[in-house]
């Protein structure tokens, strides 16, 4: 059963120009291991945390630092989640959260299927 889905699109020009603008972002919205990646890939994890708040019904008070994209060895990314986000997705139960990403033409997008 489908308990939610989210999708988010990012322009990643001028997600760089926030980054740059507010050198303080970057740390707030990624992780450390998400912080040292390329621009774009940083934009397509941006995509991924808003289209997974979406998905989660948009909760006031999630950690952007609970919700972290990582890569398998495949090089699939999944979310790894914990904290806020981990008891909202409970509360919802959601047995498993399916990510894609992409980016291509200056354009990062991202979407998640939650499943109960």
């Amino acid at each position: 059963m489908i308990v939610g889905i989210g999708t988010d699109v990012v322009d990643v020009d001028r997600f760089g120009v926030s980054l740059e603008r507010t050198p303080a972002l970057r740390a707030k919205l990624f992780t450390p291991a998400e912080a040292e990646l390329p621009l774009r890939s940083l934009a397509a994890r941006f995509a991924a945390k808003e289209a997974l708040a979406k998905a989660l019904q948009a909760p006031p008070g999630m950690g952007w630092h609970d919700a972290e994209v990582v890569r398998e060895a495949s090089g699939r990314p999944r979310f790894e989640i914990r904290g806020s986000v981990l008891e909202v997705a409970t509360a919802l139960a959601v047995r498993n959260v399916h990510l894609s990403l992409t980016h291509d033409a200056g354009i990062a997008a991202a979407y998640v299927v939650l499943e109960g």
